[in-house]
């Protein structure tokens, strides 16, 4: 977003871009609101949609797309094989990443499933990342893999002024390759935006560090650049090194460290796919057939072309600082406004959305009855926000069935790119200072439906006690008949 001065002197964001398309919301009653909540197990992923007001779970495939998008989808080539769209999108690829090779897949989670059954070659082979995120974890356990998490002991730091806290330990990269031994490091993972922990950046002096050390001991190396749009925006504001290199310099050079780039284009690129890119067309060539087995053809990869081809114009636009910055600026002002109103929020602002720190705003709590769960529930029911809990719930519980407390408690409220308007940010933050004041009446769950795999995505659990009802009761107080 251009730099705007406003003669009162009011810090606002201003959106370099305007509405055309617009869809109805609904602001169901608090007493609907509560009922909603229960008929979906106080998970906020089995919400209906239709029941929510704001959607801030996630900005994965949420995003709106631009006019130019929308225009390239009706020029799709919907040949099974050898389509026209998969090269106008393998050459965008090309001109970003600098690499040859690029596999049209699903969605993100697809290529960390075939990196995965193709990488881990025997149980017990180590996967150092950054930190994890759930879906890239579950493949590699799933197949025998064991994953180490090794960003900097700052980046689990809820409140701080580090500019880049998914940065990687070098120290302790270097450790656990020696530990382990390189043969039996399967590739080193770096998530350009540290999801479970605040949507974090990662440093492009960082990137170098790692990936040469992983070289250094002849390791491939593997990024997930699923949110690299808003990375590329904080290494272009914080980075000192970097503030005269535009955007596309600073991806062609962050790629340059990866022998691999995977991604999600429901996050990057605004869009509903995937794909990998890659360096080497040996290593490309061990993962080919997978592609057609699992995902589709290699021209369309179990993509709709007309997404493709609104992928090729989205990867286009995140090249444009006027856009990548518009949801970073927007969640800066959201966690500001909650700081002023003494809301614990996770500092400094990252990617992807504003997190509360649930462990600070719910301190009566265990971790054990899952406080940042039970954040998203009474958000939900405060205003008909609904977010996603990134914390123990998020976890899966260890093969002896012991529960794994996350190191962080947040509750995410994503802000999809070029989704809302500033007046709608403002009432979540309203609703969110409201239930700050009366967070004493927040209680914790349980669960009465636990899968064994990413048990977030549709467990159910319940309430201990009747604390819905009291919240519920005290919003009738001091909102009437408001919704």
């Amino acid at each position: 977003m251009s730099k705007v001065t406003f003669f009162s002197g009011e810090q606002t964001p201003l959106e370099m871009h305007k509405v055309r398309i617009v869809q109805k919301l609904n602001l169901r009653p608090v007493r609907e609101r509560v009922s909603a909540m229960t008929e979906a197990g106080f998970n906020t992923f089995l919400l209906r949609n239709e029941d929510v007001f704001l959607d801030m779970l996630t900005d994965s495939g949420t995003n709106a797309m631009s006019d130019k998008q929308q225009a390239a989808m009706m020029v799709a080539d919907d040949s099974y094989a050898g389509s026209a769209t998969f090269y106008r999108l393998e050459a965008r690829l090309r001109e970003m990443f600098g690499m040859d090779v690029y596999f049209p897949v699903h969605q993100g989670r697809a290529a960390e499933s075939i990196l995965a059954q193709t990488l881990i070659t025997r149980p017990g082979m180590v996967v150092p990342m950054n930190y994890h995120f759930t879906t890239a974890k579950a493949h590699i356990t799933r197949v025998g893999g064991v994953v180490e998490e090794l960003v900097r002991p700052e980046g689990l730091e809820v409140t701080s002024d580090l500019p880049f806290k998914g940065d990687m330990d070098i120290d302790a990269l270097r450790a656990c390759i020696e530990k382990h031994g390189a043969e039996n490091i399967a590739f080193l993972r770096i998530e350009a935006g540290t999801n479970l922990i605040g949507g974090q950046p990662v440093s492009l002096k960082n990137f170098k560090e790692a990936c040469g050390l992983a070289h250094e001991y002849g390791i491939l190396t593997v990024m997930d650049a699923s949110l690299l749009q808003d990375n590329l925006y904080f290494i272009k504001m914080r980075e000192e090194a970097c503030k005269d290199m535009s955007i596309r310099e600073i991806t062609l050079e962050i790629a340059n460290q990866f022998d691999c780039i995977y991604f999600s284009s429901r996050k990057l690129g605004f869009a509903r796919g995937g794909g990998m890119c890659f360096r080497d067309g040996a290593l490309a060539e061990t993962m080919k057939a997978q592609v057609p087995l699992f995902e589709g053809f290699l021209t369309y990869g179990g993509m709709s072309v007309r997404e493709m081809e609104a992928m090729a114009v989205g990867l286009d636009e995140s090249m444009a600082f006027d856009v990548i910055s518009q949801a970073p600026q927007f969640i800066a002002y959201m966690c500001a406004e909650l700081q002023k109103n003494g809301v614990p929020v996770v500092t400094p602002p990252g990617g992807l959305g504003c997190h509360l720190n649930a462990r600070e705003f719910l301190p009566h709590l265990d971790d054990h009855v899952y406080p940042a769960g039970a954040l998203a529930a009474a958000a939900f029911i405060a205003g008909g926000v609904r977010g996603m809990e990134r914390g123990t719930l998020s976890e899966q519980r260890e093969p002896d069935g012991t529960e794994p407390i996350a190191q962080m408690e947040l509750l995410r409220l994503a802000l999809p790119r070029r989704v809302f308007t500033l007046s709608q940010v403002r009432y979540a933050i309203d609703r969110v200072t409201w239930l700050y004041q009366n967070r004493h009446l927040v209680g914790g769950l349980r669960w009465i439906e636990e899968p064994e795999v990413l048990r977030f995505f549709f467990g159910r659990l319940a309430p201990i006690g009747d604390w819905p009802d009291k919240l519920a009761e005290q919003f009738e107080k001091d909102f009437g008949d408001s919704l």
